[in-house]
């Protein structure tokens, strides 16, 4: 009787044990789970703000980074109209001047004016008008000049001359950013009186 007794006092001991360390553990694997989560979380955070953080310097760096444009004479200029008298040499020069824009945004630049030296004294000057040159493209701009090398004779078959010219405008990126840009032209290039040819045209 008395066994009976004590069998009926504790008949759940055994199992509430066994249910405690069940819970127990699921609420151990539950927080780890979660735990694993927001680990996962943070490193995905991480990788995303490192990721745009390098988009961005990347975009800095190419996109957004303003270039000076270039501004010289073409080679593929060319010669007609040749005089060459005893004291004085005149010609037109079919001029093709190039403005090169490398940059991600046009380059819209004022009209300007490129003067043509011989020995360091004008002989012709050309008026580039006021327009642009597209994103990573070159404008190219057809001009006749009229040069009068006044004191040279038929025997200089070679004529070396130098362009000179500052041109003005602003790069526009992203249809928001204006930025002001200005180039200088300074080009050498020798004409051959003879195949009436523009030769070894050098622009700094």
């Amino acid at each position: 009787m008395a066994e009976k007794e004590q069998q009926q006092a504790f008949p759940l001991a055994p199992t509430n044990g066994y249910a405690r360390s069940d819970a127990e553990a699921a609420t151990t694997n539950t927080e780890e789970l979660r735990r694993q989560k927001r680990k996962k979380y943070l490193i995905y955070f991480a990788a995303f703000v490192i990721f745009q953080t390098l988009i961005i310097v990347l975009f800095s760096l190419t996109v957004m980074k303003v270039k000076t444009p270039k501004f010289r004479v073409r080679s593929s200029s060319s010669i007609n109209t040749f005089d060459v008298p005893q004291t004085n040499t005149s010609f037109t020069l079919n001029a093709q001047f190039g403005v090169k824009n490398t940059n991600f945004g046009p380059y819209k630049y004022d009209s300007t004016t490129v003067d043509f030296l011989y020995n360091g004294i004008q002989v012709g000057s050309a008026v580039i008008p006021k327009s642009k040159a597209n994103f990573l493209s070159t404008k190219k701009i057809n001009v006749p000049v009229d040069l009068n090398l006044s004191g040279s004779t038929s025997n200089s078959e070679i004529l070396t001359l130098t362009s000179t010219a500052r041109l003005s405008g602003k790069v526009e990126l992203m249809l928001i950013m204006k930025k002001k840009k200005a180039v200088n032209m300074n080009c050498t290039m020798d004409v051959n009186t003879r195949t009436r040819e523009l030769l070894n045209v050098t622009c700094k």
